[in-house]
């Protein structure tokens, strides 16, 4: 399997804290598969991210998207390649969901340059695959926020990456939502291959669509590997500080049998 992005020893310090962010994380992302990041808030999640994307520079460690260091990389070159879904973002102008999703094109053609047929096609099948053409003409002031997610995750597609990062993408968003944004990311990994990051606090969604996890608490690499292997009970209580009870999915579906995560009542006076 072909590796996308690769982390040794990583470790990222902001000015003036007293503590790493990030302390030797390792991370291999392959090619068609989907990695989940977990862990409370405060754990690195999305450091991590910006430290992948090279929008920030680790202290120490070393980082390579596609085998070459990830500081070679030129901004407008990896985001021909790599497209991000922030958690959120602040939209300046009274945009067009078709407009919001050409912005995805940037990278190929620059912000001055004219779209040709490729570029129009990319849109539109952009929007096809995320479920928002059938609101192309809606202004996105007029949205709500799971369809103003779609549009950014249509957005980002229209960029034709081999890599999709997303940070957050079902925050502040409805059961319907959230299964409907998973759903999208199976299918986006099993009929084109595309390789998905999601950092998310969702354990759940994360065992049943993610083939791999890593759980972050603190800064450091609690465990990795498959859901199985990490959704343990032990682990799960001991970085989120809850007790809890993992069981397996009753399915039916893909995610049959996976492990899922109820928390309990904490005995009296333990909370």
């Amino acid at each position: 399997m072909t590796c996308q992005f690769e982390l040794k020893g990583v470790t990222y310090s902001y000015p003036g804290a007293d503590r790493n962010a990030l302390h030797r994380v390792d991370l291999s992302v392959g090619s068609g598969s989907l990695h989940a990041l977990l862990g409370p808030n405060g754990s690195g999640k999305s450091t991590l991210l910006q430290v992948m994307l090279g929008e920030a520079r680790a202290s120490s460690g070393h980082v390579s998207f596609r085998g070459r260091p990830i500081v070679e990389w030129k901004r407008r070159e990896i985001a021909t390649q790599v497209a991000f879904v922030p958690q959120s973002e602040p939209l300046a102008f009274p945009l067009k969901v078709r407009e919001l999703v050409e912005m995805g094109r940037y990278p190929h053609i620059g912000t001055l340059g004219r779209a040709g047929p490729d570029d129009r096609r990319a849109v539109e099948e952009a929007m096809e695959v995320a479920g928002v053409a059938s609101f192309a003409a809606r202004p996105i002031t007029t949205l709500s926020g799971g369809e103003l997610q779609r549009t950014r995750i249509a957005r980002a597609l229209a960029q034709k990456p081999l890599t999709l990062v997303l940070d957050e993408p079902t925050a502040a968003l409805d059961l319907h939502f959230e299964m409907e944004t998973f759903e999208l990311m199976r299918r986006l990994t099993v009929d084109q291959s595309l390789t998905i990051v999601v950092a998310t606090h969702n354990l759940n969604l994360a065992a049943r669509y993610a083939s791999h996890v890593l759980l972050l608490a603190e800064g450091r690499v609690e465990a990795a590997g498959s859901p199985q292997d990490v959704f343990t009970k032990d682990t799960l209580e001991r970085v989120y500080r809850w007790p809890i009870a993992v069981l397996p999915h009753p399915g039916p579906g893909h995610d049959a049998g996976v492990p899922q995560v109820v928390p309990l009542t904490p005995p009296r006076g333990v909370a």
